[in-house]
């Protein structure tokens, strides 16, 4: 009965989250860590931390693991697949009703005006993220200069993956000069990089082949997936730049993952069947990566040398969402309008703690809305 109690808890969670998480997943990860660490106690600041960090050492979409891990934390196996689908399932659903009116008119609805609003809204709600999980992450000084570096790293340009291993390894080496070990255990991870795909022939089987390829190796963020896709459909005539631009613009005012775009290509290419292939393909690595990684993460937390890596990494990955908050704030916040809004929406994150970050997007897509009449 408790199992059943926890799986209904997640999946009434996740689904809502999935049905409002606007703003990628630097956004998702803030929501849950308000939903799951803050409101329900389901897990400390610091295991948080930890899932953030080993989501960053494999392929697919960070927000969307992070689900699978908390649901499997939370009510075992059933529960990492009931928590990843619930997430997912809203934004393939939406997306495959925008896919369907762009087929039929040709066009998409415009949905600007609250998205105008919800963006300051997000930057407001991540910066509350960050300022809970650095104070969890940052454990010494020189974990704070890890994450300045990292945080230096990404303005510089380096990407965030590159970045991340960089910072943890740095952490192993300072861990090694530091202590005296009598044994030494390696750890390697693995880098995975984008490929091209040779063919795409736009037929069931095809597309789920093809987007499995790229769930099982797309690293770092869900964007890289576009710049893929402009090669490998636009170029060859698969698909027209418009509709990838429209696709693009579906991922940008749809909740939940932004993989979920996926979900609109494949309708492009072979309607309900192909948008199911696409979809299924691109996620179903994830499922299969958190599955393996989960049970060993206590194990590499136990380890002293591997402890001082996600210490490292941690701290590295609320370095990255500072970055991704500040770029995203550079297109967020562009008026006096957005102003008001991200301040307003800092003074309801910070001084009405236990407001549920979901009404915090609603009151921005309103306010939105309004500001726009002015």
């Amino acid at each position: 009965m408790s199992q059943i109690k926890d799986l209904k808890e997640l999946a009434k969670l996740f689904f809502k989250l999935g049905s409002i998480a606007f703003g990628g997943p630097a956004a998702h990860i803030a929501m849950m860590e308000d939903e799951v660490v803050k409101k329900r106690k389901w897990m400390s600041a610091e295991h948080f931390l930890d899932l953030i960090g080993a989501t960053n050492l494999i392929p697919g979409p960070n927000s969307t693991e992070m689900t699978m891990h908390i649901g499997k934390e939370r009510a075992g196996w059933l529960g990492l697949f009931v928590a990843g689908f619930c997430f997912i399932f809203p934004a393939v659903l939406i997306t495959m009703v925008f896919a369907w009116l762009y087929e039929m008119y040709g066009e998409l609805p415009n949905v600007k005006p609250f998205i105008y609003g919800i963006k300051p809204a997000v930057i407001a709600i991540i910066i509350s993220a960050v300022y809970n999980l650095g104070r969890k992450g940052l454990k010494s000084v020189y974990l704070g200069v890890l994450g300045a570096l990292t945080l230096t790293a990404c303005f510089l340009g380096v990407n965030e993956i590159v970045a991340l291993f960089g910072c943890g390894f740095l952490g192993i080496t300072y861990f090694l000069f530091t202590k005296s070990s009598n044994s030494l255990k390696t750890f390697f991870p693995i880098l995975l990089f984008q490929q091209g795909l040779t063919l795409i022939p736009v037929s069931t089987i095809k597309i789920l082949l093809t987007f499995l390829k790229v769930g099982a190796i797309l690293y770092g963020s869900g964007y890289v997936l576009f710049a893929f896709l402009d090669v490998e459909l636009v170029n060859t005539g698969l698909l027209s730049r418009q509709q990838l631009i429209d696709a693009i613009a579906v991922g940008q005012f749809t909740p939940g993952p932004v993989l979920s775009t996926s979900t609109f290509i494949g309708w492009q290419l072979n309607g309900l069947w192909g948008a199911l292939a696409a979809t299924i393909g691109i996620f179903l690595p994830s499922f299969f990566f958190v599955a393996l990684l989960n049970p060993i993460i206590p194990k590499l937390r136990k380890s002293k040398i591997m402890s001082a890596f996600l210490d490292a990494v941690n701290i590295a990955a609320v370095a990255v969402i500072v970055y991704v908050c500040f770029e995203m704030g550079k297109d967020a916040i562009t008026d006096w309008r957005t102003s008001i809004i991200a301040i307003a929406s800092l003074i309801l994150v910070f001084g009405f703690k236990k407001l549920n970050s979901a009404f915090i997007v609603l009151i921005g897509a309103i306010l939105g809305y309004l500001l726009l009449l002015v």
